[in-house]
């Protein structure tokens, strides 16, 4: 376990805090998809050692801490969200030395670390997964995993009607007649989290991290690993209408694993943070993950999806406001991440697609880039001045548009695959980001490799072209981050103002925030404006424009 007393100089991340006053509470998060963020290797992947020599940059943008999506040992099917080892460094990231050398920049500059951790599934090539298929039906090994018989005369039919979230069933038969669950790609075989050697290892895996110095995790399909008893059919009724509800997702015995998790978590000094991304509705059964004995946060993914709409945003924050409230916890709020289309061009997409489908160069949903920009900056303003936690997605400082110009042959997102190209998928918002306007691919490798082509629209929204623009996106993140840690708005507390029936108001400690989400003008408070999504051209906010404005 991490000590405080056994480092050279004190590390101020392990002081202790009162309860109700954890770093977690108000924190911003910046968001690293390693393979898009910085490549140091020159093999067009990013690595950690790029992430560590771009650190300075995103310390200086005013964030708390970073999460860096996979980078684990993985044959990279999905991204490194398929685990061969849990507790090594995959060679296209680097290795464990680097990860050390990542870490120790990190704390260097002020920033804490949380590393994804992938609990539902792992790779087919985890030595768990090959001994498992190697033992044969009914060994102890296969109970580690979800392997069922078939239905049918012979088997030849899948143990229940489940279909792959990537598309797809979610059962693949293997040469002995037996099929296993996978609810993501055929080669993220699901744990089976009844076998008491599944939680054990993983607070193995808890271990290792936190004792590296790891200040906390993200955990993928959070929701995920409990499945209900029987594995009975889903409603497929309830699905085509929408519902959250199945027996594979947000099952309450699921509770019982966070909460040995947490205890695992509280033995270590420096308020340590799990993060559950829960895919849940309503508000009130996501904030179940984070009660007291559970996790500390979760991604507000109702918050996310609402559009741009003054009535239901008004909603949502409320709502979320006290259904996290109601278990003690903060609420946080996130508009873009590696699975989403970016919110700069989502929240301008005419007509709005359907979720999860992603767009391409056919899809019929379109939108404005002066819009867009407009909207993705005046949203960013606006969810940066809420009381609580809030997540940056990378790139989204330099107002980066969903990339829609990827050919078929140049998709690696398994959806795509697995749909046929019905679903585009997840590359658009995952494409790497630029640094420098003039260099080899915008400065993310020297060499001028990338995983996924970039659009020549990266070099007018390089880092180097933002830098010293007063107007920049760029210059927009840094202030609105560097006044919400000054005055406090994470930890404030939200007074509604009412202002008509398409704009936003509301107080959080010394400011007045305005959001105009409709066409007509909206006037600006009486005071000292401190931050405007858009240079302002009057005393009035246009359409798609937020103001923060000293008013006491």
């Amino acid at each position: 376990m991490t000590d405080a007393s056994t480092q050279s100089a004190p590390d101020a991340r392990l002081a202790p805090t009162a309860p109700g006053s954890e770093w977690w509470r108000s924190a911003v998060i910046y968001q690293i998809y390693p393979r898009s963020f910085a490549d140091a290797s020159g093999d067009g992947i990013g690595d950690l050692a790029g992430i560590a020599a771009r650190l300075p940059a995103i310390a200086d943008l005013g964030v708390d801490a970073v999460w860096l999506s996979p980078f684990y040992r993985s044959p990279q099917k999905d991204a490194g969200y398929d685990v061969a080892d849990y507790t090594d460094v995959d060679p296209l990231f680097g290795t464990l030395d680097d990860f050390d050398r990542m870490l120790a920049e990190a704390h260097a500059l002020g920033l804490r670390v949380i590393v994804d951790l992938v609990p539902n599934h792992s790779s087919d090539q985890h030595a768990w997964f090959q001994e498992a298929l190697a033992a044969g039906p009914g060994s102890e090994a296969r109970e580690r995993y979800i392997f069922r018989d078939g239905k049918g005369e012979s088997g030849e039919l899948p143990p229940n009607n489940w279909q792959s979230v990537f598309g797809g069933p979610a059962w693949t038969r293997v040469p002995d007649g037996q099929w296993y669950l996978h609810l993501f790609d055929t080669s993220q075989p699901d744990f089976d989290w009844n076998h008491p050697a599944v939680g054990d290892m993983f607070v193995d895996v808890l271990r290792f991290w936190l004792d590296r110095g790891v200040d906390g995790f993200r955990v993928d399909v959070a929701h995920g690993n409990a499945k209900a008893e029987g594995l009975p059919d889903v409603d497929v009724e309830l699905v085509a209408a929408g519902s959250m509800d199945s027996p594979f997702f947000g099952q309450e015995h699921v509770h019982e694993i966070y909460r040995r998790w947490h205890d695992v978590l509280a033995a270590y000094d420096g308020d340590r943070v799990l993060c559950a991304e829960a895919w849940v509705t309503p508000l009130e059964k996501m904030a179940r993950f984070v009660r007291p004995d559970e996790m500390h946060q979760a991604f507000n993914f109702v918050y996310l999806e609402t559009p741009w709409d003054a009535k239901l945003l008004h909603e949502v924050i409320d709502d979320s406001i006290s259904a996290f409230g109601a278990v003690g916890a903060p609420p946080t709020w996130v508009l873009s991440n590696h699975d989403t289309i970016r919110h700069r061009t989502r929240l301008a997409l005419v007509p709005p697609p359907i979720h999860g489908a992603g767009i391409g160069p056919t899809s019929r949903s379109k939108a404005d880039p002066t819009v867009s920009l407009r909207r993705g900056r005046a949203a960013t303003a606006l969810m940066l001045a809420l009381p609580g936690g809030a997540y940056v997605y990378q790139g989204e400082e330099l107002g980066l548009p969903e990339v829609t110009a990827i050919e078929p042959h140049e998709r690696q997102d398994p959806t795509f695959a697995r749909t046929g190209g019905e679903l585009w998928g997840r590359d658009g918002c995952r494409v790497p980001i630029p640094w420098e306007s003039a260099a080899p691919a915008y400065g993310f490798s020297e060499t001028g490799q990338t995983w996924l082509p970039q659009p020549p629209l990266w070099g007018e929204l390089a880092r180097d072209r933002q830098e010293h623009d007063p107007d920049s996106t760029l210059a927009m993140y840094r202030r609105a981050l560097h006044l919400r840690r000054e005055l406090g708005l994470g930890t404030g507390t939200l007074e509604w103002l009412d202002v008509g029936p398409t704009a936003l108001a509301f107080r959080n400690g010394s400011i007045t925030v305005v959001a105009n989400l409709g066409h007509d003008a909206v006037d600006v408070p009486r005071g000292e404006i401190l931050l405007a999504s858009s240079p302002l051209d009057s005393a009035s906010l246009s359409a798609d424009e937020v103001v923060w404005v000293r008013t006491s």
